[in-house]
């Protein structure tokens, strides 16, 4: 569970009765696609014949620049959490990460899925020993690249959800 049971206005659109705009909502999107794309080849290595993790973080960053509709990267998430289901470990949190990632077109709060998911696959990528350390690395891999427009309510945001997104923001 990676959603609040209710909606943070501050994640819908002004046109939808919340307060997010447009260029915060992309902003949202791109830096969902930026922690999916950093994790993004520890799935290639277990599956290199499938483009679709890749290809819904190309999509979400193409419905940013207004080349698709918020439909064709929701479908393409979709698609990339398809290729996720079979798999175990880091390359099906990575393929959930690039799906959470395109589908913050459709729902700007999806963007915590995105970092958390891909914080879930450098844990599980890393030897036990090291685990909990690797990801808080990531934390702030992840935090150290928010824009400043988005960085206040993200940080907002993971420190509310943090607790249903497997504790992984306590970086």
């Amino acid at each position: 569970m990676i959603l609040p049971k209710v909606r943070d206005p501050r994640f819908t659109t002004i046109r939808r009765g919340g307060s997010l705009t447009d260029a915060d909502h992309h902003l949202l999107a791109l830096w969902a696609a930026v922690c999916a794309e950093h994790v993004l080849p520890l799935f290639e290595a277990a599956q290199p014949g499938d483009p679709r993790p890749r290809e819904a973080i190309e999509r979400v960053r193409a419905w940013t620049r207004g080349e698709v509709t918020m439909t064709s990267s929701r479908t393409a998430g979709g698609h990339a959490m398809g290729a996720a289901r079979h798999l175990r470990g880091a390359a099906r949190h990575a393929a959930y990460a690039a799906g959470q990632a395109a589908v913050v077109a459709h729902v700007a709060a999806h963007e915590l899925g995105a970092a958390a998911y891909a914080i879930k696959a450098v844990r599980a990528a890393a030897p036990a020993d090291r685990s909990v350390a690797e990801g808080r690395a990531e934390c702030r891999w992840q935090r150290d690249r928010l824009p400043a427009a988005i960085r206040a309510l993200v940080l907002d945001d993971q420190r509310l959800r943090n607790d249903i997104c497997w504790s992984v923001f306590d970086c």
